[in-house]
């Protein structure tokens, strides 16, 4: 069976609109506030995994597959939250000035996090996956692809949270990009995203879709974006730039190694791929967690010059000389960077 995109409403009749000015439209919008609910859905072909997978998981990984629903409050840069509900719990993501929390009910955990997201090490990735949790995010992520190898188009109109909204298409030129292409849909009125859809290549069904199912555009009470650890739960604190300086400082002492790049990019835009050292991927891990990653590793499927995973958007290639290489393209086009001497990590 087919799967299922978030229901929409029927096609709106708006005021015609170019790709040109929908772009322009997303770069100039102005946000004050906004709330509201989030559905999002992953259909990535992943292997169930449990903690990866489940519908109504509160685990901020389990975005990685299955279909969630999320609440955002933004208050401007320095206030916003998302919260990842659950059937038996749930798992938050607030940032208020210099501090950020972290906190999951079901584990009676959190995290807190002093100074600016995106400055020290740890400050930058509070959260335990990347997966985009809004619309906004994930249309940052999309135009940040575009480049003379996307072709820009518009869509078909749409009526998304009871809003009128446009809709914009990329599509990559390139043939070894697994995305097939990517569909943001735009508010009418606020210029804002209000759902983003990501389709692989020859197929008709979004892999990946977030979109807002509810949404206000004022401006949230700052009661929001004030945690208090619930009793009982278990409080970390982190200083993400001691985390940094200690990264730099093990990056002088062992780093006269530095003749010898530990990662590359090969490629722009969508056929970009990112190569990097296996080694890399379990510093810090045990000897046992070691040995679990290899036997994992040694579970795949072998080919083009070592063992691949390969999802609807995402591939990975483990060569046998030690390197890993992702990106959104085609197994091929994994091979051909791995033997680009570009790519040789030497």
């Amino acid at each position: 069976m087919a799967a299922k995109t978030l229901a929409v409403a029927a096609e709106p009749d708006l005021a015609p609109r170019t790709a040109a000015q929908l772009l322009v439209d997303l770069q100039t919008a102005t946000l004050d506030g906004l709330s509201g609910t989030v559905v999002e859905r992953a259909d990535l072909g992943l292997p169930a995994i449990p903690l990866l997978t489940g519908d109504q998981s509160a685990k901020l990984t389990s975005l990685l597959s299955g279909k969630h629903t999320l609440r955002v409050w933004y208050s401007g840069p320095d206030k916003a939250r998302v919260s990842l509900l659950g059937t038996q719990g749930q798992s938050d993501i607030v940032h208020n000035g210099n501090d950020t929390w972290v906190w999951d009910s079901q584990a009676k955990e959190a995290q807190h996090f002093t100074g600016q997201p995106g400055k020290g090490e740890e400050g930058a990735k509070p959260s335990p996956t990347d997966l985009p949790k809004s619309p906004q995010e994930a249309a940052d992520l999309a135009l940040k692809a575009i480049d003379p190898t996307t072709q820009v188009s518009t869509g078909t109109s749409a009526k998304i949270a009871g809003r009128n909204a446009y809709e914009l298409v990329l599509r990559p030129r390139d043939t070894s990009s697994l995305v097939g292409e990517v569909r943001l849909a735009i508010d009418a009125e606020k210029k804002l995203p209000l759902r983003v859809q990501v389709l692989p290549r020859g197929t008709a069904n979004p892999a990946f879709e977030v979109a807002f199912t509810s949404v206000n555009f004022a401006r949230p009470d700052d009661a929001e974006f004030t945690f208090n650890p619930p009793a009982g739960t278990k409080v970390t604190e982190a200083n993400p730039q001691e985390k940094a300086a200690q990264a730099e400082r093990q990056k002088q002492q062992h780093g006269n190694a530095g003749d010898k790049p530990k990662t590359a990019v090969i490629g722009t835009g969508w056929a970009s791929v990112l190569v990097l050292r296996s080694s890399d991927g379990t510093k810090g891990a045990s000897a046992d967690e070691q040995k679990k990653a290899q036997d994992a590793i040694a579970q795949l499927p072998a080919g083009n010059g070592g063992r691949t995973f390969n999802s609807k958007l995402v591939n990975v290639l483990f060569t046998d000389d030690g390197r890993v290489l992702i990106g959104s393209v085609t197994p091929e086009r994994l091979a051909q960077v791995a033997a680009d001497p570009a790519a040789a990590l030497q």
